[in-house]
């Protein structure tokens, strides 16, 4: 349960900052939410089924890596965040380059979202009840 929760709060969550880099740059809010999408559609152009689509993916690759930080005893806020970094390399540098929309993002804000999943997943691992 511990690991659902963190992985469901660092979803939710993570994607503040390119959400407000976006909005501060005049960039729709949705371009990365559509790229995900997208991973899963690699050939849809509709906003709304890329939206449909994205929700899956982001889930799937929330708890997916949650399970790899938990099982490799990632705890806290600053190693979870040196983890989420460690994760954009794999997600964006080799996985993402193959998704076109996925590699137009621009990559500090995405950088800045792994390193809060991580943070904020690394920091609920931590927390026991």
């Amino acid at each position: 349960m511990r690991v659902l929760r963190a992985a469901l709060y660092a979803a939710a969550l993570s994607g503040i900052p390119s959400t407000a880099h976006a909005l501060l740059t005049g960039r729709s809010p949705f371009e990365a939410t559509l790229a995900a999408g997208a991973i899963l559609l690699p050939r849809e152009t509709r906003p709304e089924r890329l939206l449909a689509a994205a929700a899956p993916v982001h889930l799937a690759l929330s708890l997916g890596w949650t399970v790899v930080l938990d099982r490799t005893g990632v705890r806290g806020a600053r190693v979870g965040a040196a983890a989420g970094v460690a994760i954009a390399a794999l997600d964006l540098g080799l996985v993402g380059r193959r998704f076109p929309r996925v590699r137009a993002l621009p990559l500090l804000p995405q950088l800045a979202d792994h390193a809060a999943f991580g943070a904020i997943a690394g920091r609920l691992l931590a927390v026991r009840r």
